[in-house]
């Protein structure tokens, strides 16, 4: 185990220090990661959400992705992704390639581990890059699961320079039976990653979730996540409604 860590490490290592050299914005289809991988299992993902802001318009986003677990400490998927606001049709903004690496034996420790790795391309090719890496942990306590994710984001080959962004997500859920789960998450931006912004231009949400997965036989199976997200700072949308719908084979 020793030895994996460190060389994902390495390599995540040799992928982005040379290129951390944009602001964040958490999505209307983002979620929360976990750091567990599920060996041998492909899904196939879809990713919505609409955003309202305070001036009364709104912005939507909706992602389609194919995911495996490569190895048991693997998973990659593929996804891409569409965005639209009010006035204007929805269309494509980006292709998207995730990587969840597991550090950590599963049930072996009070605390799973992993790491993220996510390169973006926009449809904008003066944006360059998008990179969002940083650590996934996630605890069990009984039947509650508590997940806490420290991110950096950043572009790099972009036309305009720009500074690491940090974010996070977070997550409770209780398991009261595996059709059926409920809990809180939140979300937020913090500005600069070593300079945090004014707390009023800083975006943080939070509110109820509920989760679960349906089995279909064998290894087939539909898992939801959905959550209404409220503002709790002056810089987040007024509410975001969010869904993620997996079918998993």
């Amino acid at each position: 185990m020793k030895t994996r860590q460190a060389a994902v490490s390495a390599a995540l290592a040799a992928l982005c220090g040379p290129l951390f050299s944009h602001t964040a914005a958490a999505g209307p289809a983002d979620y929360v990661h976990s750091p567990l991988v599920e060996y041998g299992e492909r899904e196939i993902e879809l990713k919505a959400g609409r955003a309202r802001l305070g001036d009364g318009t709104h912005g939507h986003a909706l992602k389609l992705g194919f995911g495996t677990g490569l190895k048991p400490w693997w998973f990659t998927e593929v996804s891409v992704g569409f965005v639209g606001a009010s006035g204007e049709s929805t269309k494509y903004e980006a292709l998207e390639w995730e990587n969840i690496f597991q550090l950590t034996e599963r049930g072996r420790h009070a605390l799973e581990a992993g790491l993220l790795f996510e390169i973006e391309r926009p449809r904008e090719r003066a944006e360059g890059y998008e990179l969002k890496y940083g650590p996934l942990l996630q605890m069990d306590a009984g039947q509650v699961q508590l997940n806490g994710n420290a991110l950096f984001e950043r572009h790099v080959r972009a036309d305009a320079p720009s500074d690491t962004q940090l974010v996070y997500e977070w997550q409770a859920k209780y398991r009261l039976r595996r059709e059926l789960e409920f809990g809180v998450q939140g979300f937020g931006e913090l500005g600069k990653w070593d300079h945090w912004s004014p707390h009023d231009e800083q975006s943080h949400s939070l509110g109820p979730a509920v989760f679960g997965k349906l089995a279909l036989g064998g290894r087939q199976g539909l898992r939801y996540d959905a959550g209404i997200l409220l503002a709790a700072s002056p810089a987040a949308p007024d509410h975001t409604l969010r869904l993620r719908l997996e079918y998993e084979f």
